[in-house]
């Protein structure tokens, strides 16, 4: 017996560290499972840069389909009576009265969006190595499918509606809070409303922020920005509450594409990487225990 004996207390120690995720054969299906791997610096910036380049690229593409677009926001709009969920306008005329605020959700609408999305990147990269792939691969799967909802579903946003009497807050107060609106509006697709993106990024974010970050007042922090990101694009009128809707069944399919991708939901994978520098939480138990 002697050095081939595993006490069952290292056992017990062993099957809590993470293993590399296999492929797997299931009865007449072969499951295919990739193992994360270290993510390369150089490779992703490029990916990102490359992959939000051509997704402006499409979407900026898609033909600004005008009257079938303003056709959609109405139906939209009654729709919304229907449910009596017809809110937006109420909230777009109270937070515009308020001009401090009406102008940070402005620059909020045209800064956090990106800023944070990068912030949740670079975080993931640098203390999740094992899970930033495939959370990276959700991010990339969502932005994807949206592309389709621009192009099979042309929408105007509220702001544009024809006498819909919405505020165009970036208009009347002159500020830099819009791609689609002031100074910016020829740089991108006014019609492309549907899904919200802003939501499907920043529920990414607050979705990976509470699962993963071990502060709870920044788990916190994580749930509650997609929450102010709805209440910005609906006061901001730039969309209907049924674009966010649209926004979180992206992120679904994104999900999904992970889930399939990888084995197993992206927060679910090990930390780290085989190789990948820090160990994990199980190998030091080992390591003291020996």
């Amino acid at each position: 017996m002697g050095d081939t004996t595993v006490t069952e207390a290292e056992d017990r120690t062993q099957a809590a560290v993470p293993q590399p995720v296999t492929a797997s054969r299931g009865p007449g299906l072969l499951h295919r499972m990739r193992a994360p791997r270290r993510p390369r610096l150089w490779f992703e910036i490029l990916l990102i840069a490359v992959s939000y380049w051509t997704y402006s690229l499409i979407r900026n593409a898609v033909p600004e389909q005008r009257a079938e677009a303003l056709r959609n926001a109405d139906w939209i709009w009654k729709a919304e009576h229907t449910l009596g969920l017809a809110f937006e306008r109420s909230v777009n005329h109270a937070v515009d009265s308020v001009t401090w605020l009406i102008v940070g959700m402005n620059y909020y609408y045209a800064t956090l969006h990106f800023v944070v999305t990068l912030g949740v990147l670079v975080w993931l990269y640098r203390s999740h190595p094992g899970r930033y792939a495939a959370t990276r691969t959700v991010l990339f799967a969502t932005t994807g499918v949206a592309l389709l909802g621009y192009y099979l579903y042309p929408l105007a946003p509220p702001r544009l509606m024809t006498g819909g009497g919405f505020i165009d807050t970036v208009l009347v107060h002159e500020t830099w809070g819009s791609m689609a609106s002031g100074d910016l509006k020829d740089m991108s697709n006014q019609y492309a409303a549907m899904p919200s993106m802003h939501i499907g990024w920043s529920l990414w974010c607050g979705l990976t922020i509470f699962a993963l970050a071990s502060v709870p007042w920044v788990r916190v922090l994580g749930l509650l920005y997609p929450a102010a990101t709805l209440v910005v694009i609906v006061a901001t009128a730039n969309h209907f509450w049924l674009d966010a809707v649209g926004g979180l069944l992206c992120l679904a399919f994104g999900y999904g594409v992970a889930r399939v991708w990888y084995g197993a939901l992206p927060y679910a994978l090990p930390q780290t990487v085989p190789g990948g520098g820090e160990p994990t939480r199980g190998s030091r138990l080992l390591r003291r225990r020996r």
